[in-house]
């Protein structure tokens, strides 16, 4: 399936959470946090609004968006102004 967003709207692939830390102790669900960090595979056609590109890693607002399933993998489309930073 292949989503192209509208206007200012972006389409990101939620990174998922770390369910092991660095020593080798995994970390149940009930203790993990919800991620809001995400990479960009789409960007609307409104060019003038949107500041970051495919490929880029970033975070977003903790209600922010729409969440979808594409080949069960969690994505979601959210505005640009719910883009809060770039991770790099």
């Amino acid at each position: 399936m292949t989503i192209k967003p509208l206007g200012d709207r972006v389409l990101l692939k939620v990174v998922e959470a770390e369910t092991k830390t660095a020593s080798g102790l995994y970390i149940p669900e009930t203790a993990q946090e919800k991620t809001q960090t995400a990479s960009v595979v789409a960007i609307g056609d409104d060019k003038d609004l949107i500041t970051v590109k495919e490929g880029d890693k970033v975070m977003y607002d903790k209600y922010a968006g729409t969440t979808i399933s594409i080949d069960d993998v969690d994505h979601l489309i959210i505005k640009m102004q719910d883009i809060i930073a770039i991770v790099e």
